[in-house]
């Protein structure tokens, strides 16, 4: 495995009822850089970064983590390693506070028996909630940091995702359309946001079908057709290749020779 990528699929398959979701899929991510995977519906990229993070179990292939395998391990083992994995409907705990959702996405020393049995847990559950607070300020939500999660709009449940992602220590941040749903405005404040972390060193691979927004944030982009890779490269070039044209965006030929 190179020594930039942070993950790596080999010939990864996925199967439904006898019919091929995923089909021998290679993409390989690259450290603290934003990839974006996009297609029509029913091309596979939900069932991908379901499959990567642990939701479906591949029936062929391997997912690789920092040279780790991590093919099939459940959710909770994968998200041990650093793969976070945030959904297109936010799902907060919606009675708890914004600052309580991501409290809990950090384990408290003091939840230990023996931990709770002396007063070292109190300084450090001080750092956490120091941590978290000052993760709220970076995503614009500390204002909010007292409301109830169901009291915020579809955006701010977006920010507050990462939020969660960010306490849980995210090595790689796995995205579901991560602005569906939201406005201009805060789209691209949430896409601000996570290009500030790819400057920490965090790593982001999304699913996003609104590429008007997103394709200036975006390092590389793989796209999908039936359970298939059928290209890769820069915006410039996926824009530019007549498959993806053709296949994604149903073009027809006078459409592609008019530059549509």
């Amino acid at each position: 495995m190179d020594m930039n990528e942070i993950l790596k699929t080999k010939n990864l398959s996925k199967f439904f009822y006898g019919l091929k979701a995923l089909d021998k899929v290679n993409i390989e991510v690259e450290k603290g850089k934003l990839t974006l995977v996009i297609g029509p519906n029913g091309s596979g990229k939900t069932t991908l970064i379901n499959v990567i993070s642990g939701f479906y179990k591949a029936d062929e292939g391997q997912v690789l983590f920092n040279g780790n395998d991590i093919t099939n391990k459940p959710p909770h083992e994968i998200h041990k390693h650093g793969v976070v994995r945030t959904f297109q409907i936010p799902q907060p705990l919606k009675k708890l506070t914004v600052l309580e959702n991501l409290l809990i996405a950090e384990q408290n020393p003091g939840e230990m028996i023996l931990n709770s049995l002396t007063k070292k847990w109190v300084e450090r559950e001080g750092e956490i909630v120091e941590k978290a607070y000052n993760f709220l300020e970076f995503l614009g939500l500390d204002h909010l940091w007292d409301s109830e999660a169901y009291k915020l709009s579809g955006g701010q449940l977006k920010l507050l995702e990462v939020g969660r992602a960010l306490m849980a220590n995210a090595k790689l941040v796995v995205m579901d359309e991560p602005i569906a749903g939201v406005n201009p405005v805060l789209a691209n404040n949430i896409l601000d946001r996570i290009t500030e972390l790819k400057k920490q060193g965090i790593t982001f691979l999304i699913v996003e079908h609104r590429l008007d927004i997103v394709l200036k944030y975006i390092d590389h982009i793989y796209v999908m057709a039936n359970g298939r890779v059928i290209a890769e490269g820069d915006a410039d070039e996926i824009l530019n290749n007549r498959e993806v044209i053709e296949v994604y965006l149903g073009a027809t030929d006078e459409a592609v020779k008019c530059g549509v």
